[in-house]
């Protein structure tokens, strides 16, 4: 679902009440609290002037899928006091930028990327917050670790100072069928809690679910959505 183009702080407000709403009732009619999910906006391909707008609207938490548009606007907004995430796939000769600027990481998926980001950390003196990605579709198209690639992985992860693993992540099937759909983001869930009765008791979120499918990721346990258009609008470029 798409948003309006938001071009003015109360467009943005509109369209995050919006966003809101729908993830206070898909958490509601499951039985959950609205409290138990987190909206994370993908700001990815908006410039920063509309950036601005929306922390002004009260997005103090954004997303980018380029570790050096991650970077660029982190320091054209250094003094908003956003917390940054990186959320696409990224190459080890693209880590110093995460390291260097993001709280938090949504796409870890492998130990040559966590140890490059390891070293990159220690040297910057952080920490960084990661979720693993899982491919659950098993689509090729998509990047993460194979499910039953996940624990071994969890246990070099578990080694590195300063990475903390706090939860999985994975991108569902592009498909229209519900039952798809749900069926990767259950998969997810059985991942973490097989994770946990491991002894990754760090492992407790799920950051799943959309724009066009956040309603069946909240039903499924999403702990983190990450939602772009339903907020922005359609996006004017290719990212």
């Amino acid at each position: 679902m798409t948003g309006v183009l938001a071009n003015s702080v109360e467009e943005f407000a509109a369209n995050l009440s919006a966003v809101s709403a729908r993830i206070e009732a898909a958490a509601r009619s499951v039985g959950r609290q609205p409290e138990e999910v987190r909206l994370l906006p993908v700001s990815k391909t908006v410039p920063v002037d509309r950036l601005r707008m929306a922390v002004a609207a009260g997005m103090t938490q954004l997303a980018e899928n380029k570790a050096q548009e991650l970077a660029l606007k982190a320091s054209q907004m250094a003094e908003l006091g956003v917390r940054w995430c990186a959320i696409g796939h990224l190459q080890t000769n693209k880590v110093r930028e995460v390291a260097r600027y993001a709280t938090e990481f949504h796409a870890l998926d492998s130990t040559r990327l966590a140890d490059a980001l390891q070293r990159r950390l220690e040297a910057e003196g952080r920490v960084l917050e990661v979720f693993v990605q899982v491919n659950t579709s098993g689509e090729e198209t998509k990047s993460g670790l194979a499910p039953g690639e996940l624990a071994h992985h969890l246990d070099h992860f578990a080694t590195l100072p300063n990475l903390r693993v706090r939860g999985l992540m994975t991108l569902a099937a592009n498909s229209p069928d519900e039952a798809v759909v749900r069926g990767n983001f259950a998969l997810l869930r059985s991942l973490r809690d097989a994770a946990v009765a491991a002894g990754h008791q760090r492992v407790r979120e799920l950051s799943m679910g959309m724009s066009g499918d956040l309603e069946w990721a909240i039903a499924e346990g999403a702990t983190t959505v990450r939602v772009g258009q339903a907020l922005f609008g359609a996006r004017t470029a290719v990212a």
